[in-house]
């Protein structure tokens, strides 16, 4: 799989860009604050229908502009399909094949990303925020029905932390609702659950070989997702609902004490451990890297081996964040089998066979030229 063509219009500090990608990879040079990683960030969105940088659309509309669009050809195994991502103050409108989506989890998938940016170096020490966000960006894009199921998860998550408020303040003391709204809550929550196991069995079926080879094998890397509701992957749908169904009573208390709902899916974790120690705790910034380097080439692997072609990737300003042996391991990785868009403010000391063959791209305020 690979993008051919990007066009932009008012997008971030672009007001009109159409341009043509190599299949192999692409390295986008620029100074800070010029566009370069604005890039990267549109085939991000393009692909996702949301940044990596921003939780608000609005910041991806150029100034004093009434919409941002995205349009890209994508080449796939079978085809060339156009897609398009049309961003307003009011919301966002998808078409694959000029045709417009209802949902856009059905959109998401019609092109795989891998993005690797700095930020992603703290996917080990971040918050269980960034990890769960992790989980779900990545299962959603080769599984929409998790998308679909995750969505009507939080809805009725939200109408459930509306409904224990409504309690806590004593506007209501009918629990007949919150019954209810509980119920529909795990039957979503178990779905949930089940598709995140399966996730992160096969994540680490891809991470862990790759961290031996990176660490050199002196070193081992499980994952471990651990739900807030202390549910095992072994258990049937029946065992997490009876589970589930028992922490929901034991807390109920508490819950409308507190006016918001403590367990189930929004509140799950994801550890890393190398040689059996927690390194989000335990281990050095080298291990942390090694471990997120390992975790994002399992990414590509693994949707190679859901979907049959590998997704496209992304490194946003990350090559030199990696010592010399890390980014050549990256390279030599990816050499030859996936599309890639490196940024960098300059090639001096990237030397590696992959980056030299590379077509290359020049930014300066929100213009591109092709140098290679």
């Amino acid at each position: 799989m690979h993008i051919e063509q990007l066009a932009l219009e008012n997008y971030r500090n672009y007001e009109s860009l159409l341009i043509e990608f190599g299949n192999t990879v692409n390295v986008v040079i620029g100074e800070n604050a010029q566009g370069k990683t604005n890039i990267i960030e549109s085939i991000y969105v393009l692909a996702m229908a949301k940044s990596h940088r921003t939780s608000n659309d609005k910041d991806l509309i150029r100034w004093e502009a009434e919409y941002a669009k995205i349009k890209g050809r994508v080449q796939k195994k079978h085809q060339s399909l156009p897609i398009e991502l049309l961003i307003t103050k009011k919301g966002k409108k998808a078409k694959v094949n000029h045709l417009e989506q209802t949902r856009l989890s059905q959109y998401i998938g019609n092109m795989n990303v891998v993005m690797f940016a700095p930020e992603d170096l703290t996917l080990v020490k971040g918050s269980p925020q960034v990890r769960r966000r992790f989980i779900d960006m990545e299962i959603g894009q080769v599984s929409p029905v998790y998308l679909h199921d995750l969505s009507l998860y939080h809805k009725v998550l939200q109408q459930r932390n509306h409904y224990l408020k409504q309690l806590q303040t004593k506007k209501t003391s009918d629990l007949t609702m919150l019954e209810v709204l509980t119920e529909q809550m795990v039957e979503l929550a178990v779905k949930v659950m089940k598709k995140r196991f399966e996730f992160i069995r096969l994540l680490q079926q891809w991470a862990g070989p790759l961290h031996a080879g990176i660490s050199r094998g002196i070193e081992s890397l499980v994952i471990k997702y651990e739900p807030a509701a202390g549910i095992t992957e072994g258990q049937s749908d029946d065992q997490i609902r009876s589970v589930l169904f028992e922490t929901f009573q034991k807390s109920r208390t508490r819950e409308i004490d507190r006016g918001v709902t403590l367990t189930g899916p929004h509140r799950d974790e994801l550890l890393f451990y190398v040689n059996e120690k927690n390194i989000q705790t335990f281990g050095s910034q080298g291990q942390q890297r090694t471990t997120a380097l390992a975790v994002k080439l399992a990414e590509i692997e693994l949707i190679k081996s859901e979907i049959g072609e590998y997704p496209i990737l992304l490194l946003d300003d990350v090559l030199s964040e990696l010592d010399d042996y890390r980014q050549s391991h990256l390279l030599n990785t990816i050499h030859g089998k996936v599309q890639t868009f490196v940024t960098t403010t300059s090639t001096d000391g990237l030397e590696h066979e992959t980056l030299n063959a590379a077509s290359a791209y020049n930014v300066t305020s929100g213009a591109i030229k092709q140098i290679k």
